[in-house]
């Protein structure tokens, strides 16, 4: 698949607003949490959300645009609204979308790869290997979410 500068933009700036969006998230959910160990995770996530956020703009001013929000993406993802969303008082339930929010991530990340690799479209490669490197933190975000709400439903979670 060729794709043209405005395409890749436009993909771009669809990852800008999910890593923003992410970033709010796991800030809030950092809040709510915050006597529990999920709360340092939370927190921690965000961080790493944020550079994710920060390299995708980095990219899309490279290529002579502006970073643009496309509004709210998660509520579609995961057919609630943010509101609704923080609102979730329950930790597995919380982690259960989190991890849902990560894989649409990842399926994101990985079609944006394979389309730029098929079209040939990274010649250097730097392009694919920061967005290979945010699809890894997506998967262990994903694990780190399913850990903690196994060990939830254990009664093993413990407090630093």
């Amino acid at each position: 698949m060729d794709m043209d500068q405005e395409d890749l933009i436009r993909r771009l700036n669809w990852f800008y607003s999910l890593e923003m969006n992410q970033v709010e998230l796991y800030k809030v959910q950092s809040k709510q949490f915050k006597d529990h160990y999920a709360g340092q995770v939370f927190e921690r996530v965000a961080a790493i959300e944020q550079s994710h956020v920060d390299n995708v703009a980095a990219r899309i001013t490279s290529l002579g645009a502006k970073p643009t929000l496309l509004g709210e993406v998660v509520s579609p993802i995961l057919g609630m609204s943010l509101g609704n969303l923080m609102s979730l008082t329950g930790l597995e339930r919380t982690l259960q979308l989190n991890m849902e929010l990560e894989r649409k991530a990842m399926s994101d990340y990985k079609k944006l790869i394979e389309d730029l690799v098929a079209g040939g479209e990274d010649p250097g490669g730097d392009l694919c290997s920061q967005l290979k490197d945010n699809f890894v933190d997506e998967h262990l975000h994903t694990a780190l979410f399913d850990t903690l709400r196994e060990n939830l439903m254990e009664d093993k979670i413990e407090t630093l």
